[in-house]
């Protein structure tokens, strides 16, 4: 191993072990293999939303026929935080009618995820409100 790699190899442990320090198992795991992510064709209700931090988050919502969600996928370029959130939000929501989905709370999804620290709330709630957002989009199936 060269010095290069070496100090590459060096530099990517400190970065692990600060991300450790800062963020939950459950936050890493979602930023680093999110599940739903993709946009979705012919979806029954959707949104895009820009937050204030300049991310922005895509929402995509299927029904099924008894009025719960079936499917929910998420897109977003924001930060691993905001990868991590729409991740579990969309995982969250599936089964749920549409009422139930309106009322998860940024504080919810926050806790599903074992926490976040104070400067990545807000990547839950762009999160919730584009959910919110794409539930008044719904068209009846």
């Amino acid at each position: 191993m060269n010095d290069f790699d070496s100090l590459a190899k060096e530099l990517q442990r400190r970065v692990d072990e600060e991300e450790r320090a800062l963020y939950s198992k459950q936050v890493i795991q979602h930023a680093y293999h999110p599940e739903n992510l993709g946009r979705m064709d012919r979806a029954d209700g959707s949104a895009v939303v820009k937050g204030w931090c300049g991310d922005t988050t895509e929402i995509y919502l299927r029904m099924g026929r008894g009025g719960a969600i079936r499917e929910a996928t998420f897109m977003t370029d924001g930060c691993g935080p905001s990868v991590a959130c729409g991740s579990m939000l969309t995982r969250m929501v599936r089964g749920l009618s549409p009422e139930q989905a309106l009322l998860i709370s940024p504080q919810q999804l926050i806790t599903s995820l074992n926490g976040l620290p104070e400067e990545s709330v807000h990547c839950a709630e762009l999160a919730v409100n584009t959910l919110r957002v794409a539930l008044r989009t719904l068209r009846k199936v």
